[in-house]
């Protein structure tokens, strides 16, 4: 989606009134946000903005009754759906912030609190392809921190030059470029009527095409699969049925041959029937043995071809059910549990020390982060390696032995606020040899920053990249 386009829609949304927010759902690759009824804005009950990240970031205008909606309500998952809702619930529109240039826009709701307090909190959209991500923060008092996609800062990012979607919408618009950016032209989409109503029906189009037609797709896929596969079932029971016919002609054989034993008992080779008719028995083997085998083959196959009927039944029942199948809309699909885990870090394990006796790690919170702090030098290792998540941030004091402490990063932030660091800098450093000192340094990084070469000692780590902070041991 280029930049100018999701601004005006924005803005179009903006200027239709300060809509307030009904309904969250969140799944691994869209947030949806159901408005509440408003028809003087334009707002049907039911109607929700999606925000995709994936196969394509956009914003669309669809209804919780259109297929595509369905299907990524389907994906979502009831925690993150709820840690949303605990945020956006109740809150109104007021603002939109961003920048033409920019696939970035910025959203700010507010609501009223219990407390009676107005809670403001901004709602950002990167919609970069292969970087798309939406983050909530807080503007206030509200400590709102959640994200989902790519992390990627709160602010917006600084333009450079003006793109190629920014160009043509500047030689397609002329003197009413700022109108169609406020979202006041509804000529920014094709179709007919407001803007919102050619936003809904682009979002149809879109969705038909990123959503419900690789979806049909993937399944006329596995029905293509599955009838090669019954017919190939199909084949080889024929094959069975064949062959078990075969073995019926054996009966006539062994029925002449058993009547006439008292004469041919012992009889190898060839016998001749009182009817003239020859045998050719198996070699090695005498007529009444020979007649034996015969009649075993007989009753094997009317046994084969009793259970061939049956599964032959069973295989009609599945070729029936296939046509349903086909005759049918695609079937919702889940996200596979690797996705469905969402953007969350795993919460932290319960390494143990290197003695066995309790955790490797103390814990404290600051300004609602968990701090871990290590206990020792192979306990440092259990913490930075067995317990940290990659994004979470790592600290140790600079060139001096001491505790390695991790500061957990849960909603994925590309940054930690400066306070939380400092604080985190100090219990490094009042955890470490240089206690009794002044300020120290103290590096801090991410901890998939951190590896640890083949040979090193307990506690040594080595690290990619790094900046640094001066503190106060201060515990």
């Amino acid at each position: 989606m280029d930049a100018p386009l999701l601004l005006a829609l924005a803005h179009a949304r903006r200027l239709a009134g300060e809509g307030a927010i009904q309904g969250v759902w969140c799944g691994p690759r869209a947030l949806g946000l159901q408005w509440a009824p408003d028809r003087r804005g334009g707002l049907d009950p039911g109607l929700a903005w999606v925000f995709l990240l994936n196969p394509a970031p956009e914003l669309w205008l669809l209804h919780e009754r259109d297929e595509a909606c369905v299907q990524l309500k389907a994906e979502a998952r009831g925690d993150l759906s709820r840690r949303w809702a605990l945020e956006l619930k109740g809150a109104r529109l007021t603002e939109v912030e961003g920048d033409p240039r920019e696939r970035w826009v910025g959203l700010v709701f507010r609501r009223r609190a219990v407390t009676g307090r107005i809670e403001a909190t901004r709602l950002a959209f990167q919609a970069f392809p292969g970087r798309a991500g939406v983050r909530l923060d807080g503007l206030d008092l509200n400590p709102a921190r959640i994200g989902l996609g790519q992390p990627f800062p709160p602010t917006a990012p600084e333009p450079r030059g003006e793109p190629p979607a920014f160009l043509r919408w500047r030689e397609a618009f002329g003197e009413r470029l700022l109108a169609a950016l406020g979202g006041e032209l509804p000529e920014v989409l094709p179709g007919e009527g407001p803007l919102l109503v050619r936003h809904r029906a682009w979002s149809l189009a879109r969705a038909e095409k990123l959503i419900l037609a690789p979806r049909q797709a993937r399944t006329d896929r596995k029905l293509v699969a599955e009838r090669k596969r019954l017919e190939r079932y199909r084949e080889a029971l024929a094959e069975d049925r064949a062959r078990h016919t075969r073995a019926l002609e054996l009966r006539p054989r062994a029925q002449a041959l058993a009547a006439e034993l008292y004469r041919l008992k012992g009889r190898a080779g060839e016998v001749e029937l009182t009817d003239g008719t020859r045998l050719r028995l198996p070699d090695g083997q005498r007529a009444e043995e020979t007649a034996q085998r015969w009649f075993t083959a007989v009753k094997r196959a009317e046994r084969g071809l009793e259970r061939v009927a049956d599964l032959e039944q069973e295989l009609q029942r599945q070729f029936r059910d296939l046509a349903r199948r086909e005759a049918a809309p695609p079937p919702l699909e889940k996200a596979p549990l690797k996705e469905r885990k969402g953007m969350d870090s795993k919460p932290p394990k319960e390494a143990k020390r290197a003695d066995g006796k309790g955790r490797a790690y103390r814990s404290v919170m600051v300004d609602g982060f968990e701090v871990l702090i290590g206990k020792g030098d192979a306990d440092n290792d259990q913490l930075t390696f067995k317990v940290g998540a990659p994004l979470d941030l790592w600290l140790h004091v600079a060139g001096t032995p001491g505790s390695h402490v991790i500061v957990r990063n849960p909603d994925r932030l590309s940054d930690f606020p400066r306070p939380v660091v400092e604080r985190a800098a100090e219990l490094a450093a009042f955890f470490s040899k240089a206690r009794d000192g002044g300020k120290v340094e103290v590096h801090y990084c991410r901890v998939a920053d951190v590896s640890k070469p083949r040979g090193f000692p307990p506690g040594k780590v080595l690290l990619k990249t790094w900046k640094s902070v001066r503190v106060y041991p201060k515990e």
